[in-house]
């Protein structure tokens, strides 16, 4: 009995042992016929592993694909025309873009920088008073996830001020809080709405039903008064 460590690496190891000694044996035949027809044997039996991929595009020849790089390359075999015979440890991937630049402040991070420049843009000086104050909103959150929990306006207003370059026009006397105290306010109030609607429809069931009730009395009582 031979243990897995001295056997042979399994190139592809989804396919198991038992295919790669079926691909290695396919090498040893001389007939070329005889050959072609056992890898293609080989191919259903890779292809009845793995069911689930079939809606993949190009299955096939991916499958073939993987046949030959379990061979090694040196399988003499007719293979269809859109396979690659290149080894995939000679592909280079393409190479990933990073981004350029420097952060100045990396716990407010590269989306700040971004939207500062796209305010600085902005020709509507309301709107880009506005954005601006979104900005230091933004600015203080971010600060308050990575540093102190506290954090002064101040602060956030002096570097909003050294990334911008000094090109936005910033309020000393800005409150940073007041976007998220409006948000709240907001989302407070129209719980509250909702709550109230709410309980308006249930009164307003409980009223016409009561209303109902009154009525089905009241023909009861003129019904009882006819029979006298």
């Amino acid at each position: 009995m031979k243990y897995n460590t001295v056997k042979p690496k399994l190139i592809i190891p989804e396919y198991g042992r038992n295919i790669q000694t079926l691909i290695y044996y396919a090498k040893t035949i001389e007939d070329k016929e005889e050959r072609q027809a056992f890898v293609e044997k080989i191919l259903e039996l890779m292809q009845q592993m793995h069911p689930q991929a079939r809606n993949v595009e190009d299955y096939k020849a991916k499958l073939w694909s993987h046949l030959v790089r379990i061979g090694n390359y040196e399988l003499d075999i007719d293979i269809p025309d859109n396979v690659t015979l290149e080894p995939l440890e000679k592909k280079r991937p393409n190479q990933l873009s990073y981004p350029d630049g420097n952060v100045k402040f990396r716990h407010y991070g590269r989306n700040v920088q971004e939207m500062i420049a796209k305010a600085i843009a902005m020709e509507d000086k309301e709107k880009q008073a506005d954005f601006t104050h979104v900005i230091g909103a933004y600015m203080k959150m971010a600060y308050k996830s990575w540093n102190q929990p506290v954090v002064s306006d101040e602060n956030i207003i002096r570097d909003l001020k050294i990334l911008s370059g000094d090109q936005l026009e910033v309020d000393d006397n800005m409150s940073l809080d007041d976007v998220y105290s409006f948000r709240k306010r907001n989302n407070n109030n129209n719980r509250r709405n909702d709550s109230r609607g709410s309980r308006g429809r249930d009164n307003r069931g409980r009223d016409n039903r009561g209303r109902d009730n009154r009525g089905r009395d009241n023909r009861g009582s003129n019904n009882y008064k006819k029979r006298k």
